[in-house]
């Protein structure tokens, strides 16, 4: 029992400290202290983190996940480019695929708890500062990532919910917000709001174009952020 103990505990450790490794190198990333092209070596970061190489790795791997890093045979991670606008509208296009279809099938599966968590959620985004750095929004993207997940995970569909997190929607989008701060917190609440009250009265088509609704209010937003971000870079 003991060493079965001290084994649990190891693990937690490590795995606490992988996601506390993933959040430093993501907020790098959102700051754009790592810019595009950047070599991200495994050993280097460790050595700046203070931590094993073990952790960042498992980071790292998390994040090639999301399409934030990248991987080339025999040269390591490097930082990925922020989305083109064609690549920022594909992510679109496949957000309101699979998303509207959660958001359907989970309010077939609706129940107070699932409803009390997604409103927990909209509360946190209302009160989340949404300043210039990611500690600032840092919060904020929490929730506003939690809301989306909890509706994927409430279908009980493992492999929608692996396309849902294979899509890294959140950070690519929150990339844009870089050095500016969340600029649409008020249209996103109102958005997240219309999505739960068509999921309390239990109608799946109304969630499913809620939801709808809100990733083309996202997909607007976004084209004006990424041109005002490409504008800024010239």
């Amino acid at each position: 029992m003991g060493t079965d103990a001290a084994a649990g505990g190891a693990w937690v450790q490590r795995s606490v400290l992988a996601d506390q490794v993933y959040t430093e190198i993501l907020a790098r990333l959102m700051d754009g202290k790592l810019a595009s092209g950047d070599p991200l070596s495994i050993d280097g970061t460790a050595r700046d983190l203070g931590v094993s190489p073990t952790p960042v790795r498992e980071a790292l791997a998390r994040l090639e996940a999301t399409g934030m890093v990248v991987r080339a045979a025999l040269r390591g991670y490097r930082v990925a480019p922020v989305l083109s606008h064609d690549e920022l509208m594909d992510l679109m296009e496949a957000r309101l695929l699979i998303e509207g279809h959660t958001a359907e099938v989970a309010c077939r599966h609706a129940d107070e708890d699932f409803l009390a968590k997604l409103e927990r959620s909209i509360d946190d985004l209302r009160q989340a500062p949404n300043g210039p750095q990611f500690s600032d929004y840092r919060s904020y993207w929490e929730a506003d990532e939690r809301f989306h997940r909890t509706i994927a995970e409430q279908t009980g569909n493992r492999f929608l919910m692996g396309a849902y997190n294979s899509l890294g929607g959140h950070v690519h989008r929150f990339r844009l917000f870089g050095g500016t701060g969340v600029r649409d917190a008020g249209s996103a609440i109102e958005e997240h709001s219309q999505i739960v009250a068509a999921m309390r009265r239990g109608d799946a088509a109304e969630a499913r174009a809620a939801m709808a609704g809100h990733i083309c209010g996202v997909q607007n937003r976004a084209i004006q952020e990424h041109e005002a971000t490409r504008a800024g870079e010239h």
